[in-house]
C-alpha cells in the first residue's frame, strides 16, 4: 500500500494549483472565486471573456480579491491571434511581420508595449511568443504566427520578444516545444507527426527555445506533436523523454512547463481529457491549459479528481504533483514581485504597433504604377480560419479603404466560384483582391487569376505568408492580418507611407 506524506487537503490543493482553466462570462463566476479559495492558482482568459480593456481590468480585480498572487493567463500573440482585441483586430502586427522587418529592438519594443497593456489590465501571463520555425510553408496552423523560416532570425526575435514582454512583469510562455513549424496537420484536430532526424531537430527546431531559455523565459508551452526521433510513442505534451529528459535535462530549463490546450483533439480525442492530464503531469508538465472551448466547474472537479486518484493509486508520484504546483506558485510570486517594482513601469508607445506594421509592408509594382485615387471594389477571399485564430476577428483592408477612398464597396468570397462572383460584384470597378496564404488554397489562386485576366490593373494584397510570386499591377505583402497591417496596406494602395 502506498503511504502519503501529506494530507488530503494539500493533495487536492496541489491538484487544483496545476490547472489553468478558462470560464464563461465577462465577470468572475462564483465557482471560480470559490475555487481560488480552495487552491486554484491560475485562470485563463479567452475572447469570450473580453469586451473592453476596462472590463478586463475589473474582471482581474474581482479575481484578485480572492487571491492576490493569481496567475491570469491569456493567448495574446497579437497579429492574427488576439484575445484583447478579438472583435476589432490587433493593434500590433504578429511575429511574421516583425521577422520581415528584422529589427530586434522593434520586436522588443512591441512586446514591451503589449506587456504594458496586459499588465495594465491585470494580466500577468501571456502564452507567447511562438518560437516555431516555419519550415513547412503549407503549415495550416503556424504560418504568420512564426517569425519566419530562418532559424537564426526566429531565435533572435524570440529572445527579444521574451525580454520585452517580461520587462513589464508579464511572464512569457515560449511555444510550441519542441517545435510545431514543420507540420502539415493542425493539432487542434489530430496529432501531427514530425519526422525529422536528430541533427535537424537540434540545429533548427530547438535553437529558438535555447535562445528563449537564455533570455530567461519564465514558461515554455509543450506541443501536441509526435516526434519519433525523440519519442516514437507519445506526443511531446505526454512525453517524459521530451519534457523532462530533453527540456529540463539537456536544455537545462528550470521554469514552468505548461501544456497547450488539453481539450484539443490531439489529446482529448486520443487519450481522453482526464487521462491526458495525468500523463502530462507525470511526463513533467507543471500547468494544464484547459478551456479554450468552454470549461466549467464540473470539468475542473473531474480533472482535480483524476489527479488525486492517480496519486492515490501510485500512477502519479505525489512528489511530481507537488513539484508542479510549487513551480506554478513560484511563477505567481515572480509576477507579483515584478508588478510591484517601479522598474516594470514602461512608458506608453501607443503607435509602435502601427509603425511596425508599416515597416513590414513589402510593395511590388508591375511597371509604371500610380496610387489609387478613386473608389474601388475590395474583394476579400476568406479561407477557413484555424482554431487558434478563430472566426470572430475582422481582417482585411476594406474598412480602411472605405475611409480613404469614399465610395469604395466591399465583398467577401470563398470557394471555387469566388473569382467569378467577385468580378460580377465589382461591376467594372477596379478590384483590390485581398488574400490570405494564397499558396495554400487553389481556389484562391484561381480567383486571383480570374480577376487579373479580366483586369491586369487589379491590386493584390497578401495578408498571410507571401509564398506565391507577386502579381497584379500592385502586390502588397503585409506578413499578417492584424488590424494595423490592414491600415498599412490600405495606405500603400493610395500611395501614403
Amino acid at each position: 500500500m502506498t503511504t502519503f506524506t501529506t494530507g488530503t487537503d494539500t493533495l487536492t490543493r496541489d491538484a487544483l494549483a496545476v490547472l489553468q482553466p478558462g470560464f464563461a462570462g465577462t465577470t468572475a463566476p462564483d465557482w471560480v472565486r470559490r475555487r481560488l479559495g480552495e487552491g486554484l492558482a491560475s485562470v485563463a482568459l479567452f475572447g469570450r471573456n473580453v469586451t473592453t480593456a476596462e472590463q478586463v481590468t475589473a474582471l482581474t480585480a474581482q479575481l484578485r480579491a480572492e487571491r492576490d498572487d493569481l496567475l491570469v493567463a491569456i493567448d495574446e500573440e497579437s497579429g492574427d491571434v488576439t484575445r484583447l482585441e478579438v472583435r476589432t483586430g490587433s493593434s500590433f502586427p504578429g511575429n511574421h511581420a516583425l521577422g520581415a522587418v528584422d529589427d530586434t529592438d522593434l520586436t522588443r519594443g512591441v512586446a514591451r508595449e503589449l506587456g504594458r497593456r496586459l499588465a495594465e489590465c491585470g494580466v500577468n501571463f501571456n502564452w507567447a511568443p511562438s518560437a516555431d520555425v516555419n519550415a513547412n510553408p503549407d503549415n495550416p496552423v503556424i504560418g504568420v504566427r512564426s517569425f519566419g523560416r530562418d532559424t537564426a532570425l526566429v531565435a533572435r526575435h524570440t529572445a527579444a520578444y521574451v525580454e520585452g514582454l517580461q520587462s513589464t512583469g508579464v511572464a512569457a510562455c515560449t511555444k510550441h516545444f519542441p517545435g510545431h513549424g514543420d507540420t502539415s496537420v493542425d493539432s487542434h484536430h489530430a496529432i501531427p507527426h514530425i519526422d525529422l532526424d536528430a541533427t535537424t531537430l537540434h540545429e533548427r527546431e530547438l535553437q529558438p527555445f535555447r535562445a528563449a531559455i537564455a533570455a530567461g523565459t519564465r514558461a515554455v508551452m509543450s506541443a501536441h506533436i509526435r516526434v519519433p526521433v525523440l519519442d516514437p510513442d507519445r506526443p511531446a505534451t505526454l512525453s517524459r523523454r521530451i519534457l523532462t529528459d530533453l527540456l529540463r535535462g539537456e536544455l537545462g530549463y528550470e521554469g514552468l512547463i505548461v501544456t497547450d490546450g488539453m481539450e484539443m483533439q490531439a489529446i482529448s480525442g486520443t487519450y481522453g481529457l482526464e487521462k491526458g492530464v495525468v500523463l502530462a503531469i507525470a511526463a513533467g508538465a507543471d500547468a494544464i491549459c484547459v478551456g479554450g472551448g468552454l470549461c466549467d466547474e464540473d470539468t475542473v472537479q473531474s480533472l482535480q479528481d483524476a489527479l488525486v486518484s492517480a496519486v492515490r493509486s501510485g500512477e502519479l508520484p505525489e512528489e511530481r504533483l507537488a513539484d508542479a504546483a510549487a513551480r506554478v506558485r513560484s511563477l505567481a510570486e515572480w509576477t507579483a514581485g515584478v508588478r510591484r517594482s517601479p522598474a516594470a513601469t514602461a512608458d506608453p508607445e501607443p503607435e509602435i504597433g502601427l509603425t511596425a506594421a508599416r515597416r513590414a509592408v513589402t510593395v511590388t509594382r508591375a511597371g509604371a504604377w500610380a496610387p489609387v485615387t478613386g473608389p474601388v471594389y475590395v474583394a476579400t477571399f476568406n479561407p477557413a480560419p484555424n482554431i487558434a485564430v478563430g472566426d470572430e476577428t475582422p481582417w482585411g483592408v476594406g474598412a480602411e479603404l472605405e475611409r480613404l477612398l469614399p465610395g469604395t464597396a466591399t465583398g467577401s468570397f470563398t470557394g471555387v466560384d469566388a473569382g467569378d462572383e467577385a468580378l460580377k460584384a465589382a461591376a467594372g470597378r477596379r478590384v483590390v483582391a485581398v488574400v490570405r496564404d494564397e499558396h495554400r488554397h487553389p481556389w484562391m489562386r484561381t480567383a486571383v487569376d480570374t480577376l487579373l485576366a479580366a483586369d491586369p490593373d487589379t491590386v493584390v494584397v497578401e495578408m498571410g505568408v507571401p509564398q506565391s510570386p507577386p502579381r497584379g499591377a500592385l502586390h502588397i505583402a503585409t506578413h499578417g492580418a492584424a488590424r494595423v497591417c490592414g491600415v498599412a496596406a490600405a495606405e500603400a494602395v493610395v500611395g501614403q507611407g
